[in-house]
C-alpha cells in the first residue's frame, strides 16, 4: 500500500468559470458557457494525483451555503477528504476566459478563521502526518491567519519525516522557507513580490531562484507558465525545463497539475530533473484544455516526451 499524499487547501473556493467569445477592453464580450467546481490549489492537486494513480487525502475547510455547494461538487472527486467544517461562509471565485487564451481572475479574499477554527485545522493535518509520503501546502490563507501556520506545519511533516511542497505568497511564503521546505514553487509573480524586484532577464530569473533556495528551501522550481520553469536543486544545481510551443487555452490550475505532477514522479523514484520534466509536461497539457479540465497521464506524457531539459551553468 503506497503511502498517501497529502493536499491542504486552507482558502478553498467554489470556482465559476465563465468562457466568452473574446475579451476586448470597454466592448462586450458573449457569454458561451458557465461551469462551477470545487476548487483550490489543493484541490486541483489533488485531482491530477488521483487520476495519476496516487493515493491522495484532501484536507480542507468549509462553511455557508457557498461550502454546501463546494462539497456537492467535491462528492464528484475520488479521492478521499478530510473536511474541517468553519463557521463563516467560503469563497467564491471568479475566471473569465476567452478562446485566444486571454483569462481574469476574479478572487474573493475568504472569510476569517478563529484562532479556535485555525487550531481545528491544524490539529486535523498533523493527525494525517503519521505515514504519509508528502505534505502538499497549496495557496493562500485567509485573512488574519496566522502567517506561520504553514512554518509549523512543515516543522511537523518533518518531524515525521514527510516531504513538503509550498505554494504560496506574500508572508506566508516568506515565513515557511524558515521552516526549510522539501520544494517550494512560485511562480514569477510570487517571486517578484518575495523578492521585491522585476524578474525580467533569463539571468535574473537563474539569480531568483538562488536567492529564494538560499531563502531555506531544499529546492526551488520557479513556474513560468508557457516558458517552462527554472529550478535551483540541492542534488542537481540550477535546470531549465522547456515545454514545447502549445495553444494555450486556459490556463487556471496548470500550475497545480505541475506540483501535482511533480511530487507524483519523486515519489516514484524519479529523479528531480526528471520529476520537473513531468511537472512542466502536466502544466503545459492542461493550459491546452477548456475551463477548469486538469491533464491526466496520457496528455500529460505526450508533452512530456516533447519537453526539454538544460543544466545551467552559473
Amino acid at each position: 500500500m503506497s503511502r498517501p499524499i497529502l493536499t491542504l487547501t486552507v482558502n478553498p473556493a467554489l470556482d465559476r468559470i465563465t468562457t466568452v467569445d473574446r475579451l476586448v477592453f470597454e466592448d462586450r464580450a458573449y457569454i458561451e458557457s458557465t461551469t462551477q467546481a470545487a476548487g483550490g490549489r489543493g484541490i486541483n492537486a489533488a485531482r491530477v494525483l488521483t487520476s495519476f494513480g496516487a493515493s491522495v487525502v484532501a484536507i480542507t475547510v468549509s462553511g455557508g451555503a457557498v461550502g454546501r455547494k463546494f462539497e456537492e461538487h467535491l462528492n464528484d472527486d475520488k479521492f478521499d477528504k478530510e473536511i474541517v467544517k468553519i463557521r463563516s461562509g467560503i469563497r467564491v471565485n471568479l475566471t473569465i476566459s476567452d478562446r485566444q487564451g486571454l483569462s481574469i481572475k476574479l478572487n474573493e479574499r475568504g472569510p476569517a478563521l478563529s484562532p479556535q477554527e485555525q487550531d481545528r485545522l491544524l490539529k486535523a493535518t498533523e493527525k494525517l502526518l503519521p505515514g504519509a509520503a508528502w505534505l502538499l501546502l497549496c495557496g493562500s490563507l485567509p485573512p488574519s491567519m496566522d502567517p506561520h501556520f504553514y512554518t509549523k506545519l512543515i516543522e511537523k511533516a518533518s518531524q515525521n519525516k514527510v516531504e513538503t511542497l509550498l505554494d504560496t505568497d506574500g508572508d506566508p511564503l516568506l515565513h515557511g522557507l524558515e521552516a526549510h521546505p522539501t520544494l517550494v514553487k512560485p511562480n514569477q509573480s510570487e517571486a517578484e513580490r518575495l523578492l521585491n524586484t522585476a524578474l525580467i532577464t533569463r539571468s535574473q530569473l537563474i539569480d531568483a531562484v538562488t536567492r529564494i533556495k538560499a531563502l531555506g528551501a531544499k529546492s526551488v522550481v520557479l513556474s513560468l507558465g508557457s516558458r517552462g520553469a527554472i529550478a535551483a536543486t540541492s542534488s542537481e544545481g540550477v535546470l531549465e525545463i522547456t515545454p514545447p510551443p502549445v495553444d494555450s487555452l486556459c490556463p487556471i490550475g496548470a500550475g497545480d497539475a505541475m506540483s501535482a505532477a511533480i511530487v507524483w514522479a519523486l515519489e516514484k523514484g524519479e529523479s528531480l530533473g526528471e520529476a520537473l520534466r513531468w511537472g512542466v509536461a502536466a502544466g503545459t497539457a492542461s493550459a491546452m484544455l477548456p475551463g477548469i479540465e486538469l491533464a491526466n497521464l496520457e496528455q500529460t506524457k505526450e508533452i512530456y516526451r516533447q519537453t526539454t531539459i538544460t543544466r545551467v551553468v552559473v
